[in-house]
Formats: C-alpha cells, sequence, structure tokens
C-alpha cells in the first residue's frame, strides 16, 4: 500500500502483508479490498465488490473485538480477485497470487 501510516505493509514480488488494528475505525473489509488493488496495482473501484466473494458482515463479526479483549488466535482464507487472502486474528493479512 503507499504511504499508510495505519495499516503497515510489507511488500515482496510474491505477496503483500498488512497489520490491520482491530480497534481502528477502519472496516475489516475496506482493509482488504484496499491491499487487494494496491496489490494487483489497480483502482478499489475496479474490484468486484468483495461481498460477492464473502460474507463482510460475518467476516468483520469474525475477527472483532470481544469482550474480554482482542482475538489472538484463528485464520480465514479465501480468494478473491485471483489473489489468496489470509486474514489472521493478531491482524496480519497476507494477499498472494492465487
Amino acid at each position: 500500500m503507499t504511504e499508510m501510516t495505519s495499516p503497515q505493509t510489507a511488500h515482496s514480488a510474491e505477496y503483500d502483508t498488512v497489520q490491520y488494528d482491530q480497534l481502528d475505525s477502519e472496516p475489516l473489509s475496506v482493509t482488504i479490498v484496499t491491499a487487494v488493488a494496491t496489490f494487483c496495482n489497480e483502482e478499489v473501484t475496479e474490484l468486484e465488490p468483495l461481498h460477492y466473494t464473502v460474507n463482510t458482515d460475518a467476516l468483520e463479526r469474525l475477527f472483532e473485538p470481544r469482550a474480554n479483549g482482542v482475538r489472538s488466535e484463528g485464520a480465514l482464507i479465501f480468494e478473491y480477485n485471483d489473489c489468496l487472502i489470509t486474514v489472521r486474528a493478531d491482524g496480519e493479512i497476507r494477499i498472494e497470487s492465487a
């Protein structure tokens, strides 16, 4: 991603990683779509809506903080826009070519 302070990113030729802050006001789904657009060198508006691939309400609930704090375990892997997306409970989002 380009010069964003939050979420933080790392990039290699094979994959991108984005660090999502569960306490941030930006929805997880927005972070994922933005990261995929950057990885694919496309505009966000050129991508198919994420909710065609995954239930975005369930995605948000799965990784939202619980009453006793943020989640520390678990992951979800799915394909979106010819990319393999891995979302981990610690906030790491990995995008790689599918």
